[in-house]
């Protein structure tokens, strides 16, 4: 088997355009299988376009795209792969069973796969015990599940999976990364398009965000989030106003009893030091922490900067 067809996701010089706009100029991206894949980009930076490309919804203008080793739009890869999308309208007159059922047959599943299968989803995404209320009556994040549910419901190998958590509270993402961490350990590519920069940074293994139609930035997220020279520190008692510092510099943050410590990033002992100081001063430390970059800390670099792809 050759390399692109062990891809889950392999775009190469991908472009589209509408008249003289060009909503994807030659992006390039490759996706290894099991990865938990995370695509950052401000509103018409090309993201669902190029979700809509490797589904097989919209011709790309030039380039080549390939799902799962197959050319986007043959049906062999597209019976692989679930697809959530943002504003998904479902008819509101069904249950969830019967929606799910519905769906379930139009896919290939057998009755007895969706007997097993159905009650399974509903349970897993919360939604166990409203199996007679109809869709009319679902909150949003209620949809939200149900959506997820149907795209899971045939085991796909890929997940497409556009703002997943939109409109959930924060017990339901979190049981919603549970799932979607679960079918990563199970083999299955999930790829995320997302507005929620922490969800991501947490969550995924990989991320790329876009802008304008070029691919900016991809990489782990420890590639794209460095450590900084300096390191978030907590004290059971809070430090005296009036101690000096030796080779460092000792400011409050956000937090609530954390201190940023900004250390001499030339002498490789300033941390030593600075525990050292620490400790003649009789304080007694409860929380040190590396403070790393984060991905709105880049996201929001390369939205206000004209930075383009190489």
């Amino acid at each position: 088997m050759s390399r692109l067809q062990a891809l889950a996701v392999s775009v190469n010089r991908l472009e589209k355009r509408y008249g003289d706009l060009a909503a994807l100029a030659g992006v390039s991206l490759e996706v290894e299988p099991g990865t938990l894949f995370g695509l950052l980009g401000q509103n018409g930076a090309g993201k669902t376009t190029l979700i809509k490309i490797l589904l097989g919804l919209v011709a790309p203008t030039a380039g080549e795209a390939s799902l799962l080793g197959e050319p986007v739009g043959r049906l062999a890869g597209r019976r692989e792969v679930g697809y959530l999308p943002e504003d998904h309208k479902l008819p509101e007159y069904h249950t969830a069973p019967s929606l799910l059922h519905f769906y379930g047959a139009l896919q290939g599943l057998t009755r007895r796969e969706r007997l097993v299968r159905i009650p399974f989803l509903l349970e897993l995404l919360g939604l166990k015990g409203r199996e007679k209320l109809r869709i009319r009556g679902y909150s949003k994040g209620m949809k939200q599940r149900l959506g997820l549910a149907q795209s899971l419901l045939h085991r796909p190998r890929v997940l497409f999976l556009d703002e997943p958590t939109d409109g959930i509270d924060p017990v339901g993402r979190k049981q919603i990364r549970d799932v979607l961490l679960e079918q990563q350990r199970t083999g299955v590519t999930v790829f995320i398009n997302s507005h929620l920069l922490g969800e991501v940074e947490q969550l995924c293994d990989r991320v790329a965000i876009m802008r304008r139609g070029h691919l900016l930035v991809s990489g782990t997220v420890a590639e794209l989030t460095p450590t900084k020279p300096t390191w978030l520190v907590g004290f059971e008692t809070p430090p005296p106003g009036d101690l000096r510092w030796e080779g460092c510099q000792l400011e409050a943050t956000e937090r609530p009893g954390l201190w940023r410590v900004h250390l001499d990033a030339s002498a490789p002992d300033s941390l030593d030091r600075f525990l050292a100081q620490v400790h003649r001063a009789g304080l007694r430390l409860r929380h040190l922490e590396a403070e790393r970059a984060t991905l709105e800390d880049l996201y929001l670099t390369l939205a206000s900067s004209d930075r383009q792809a190489p």
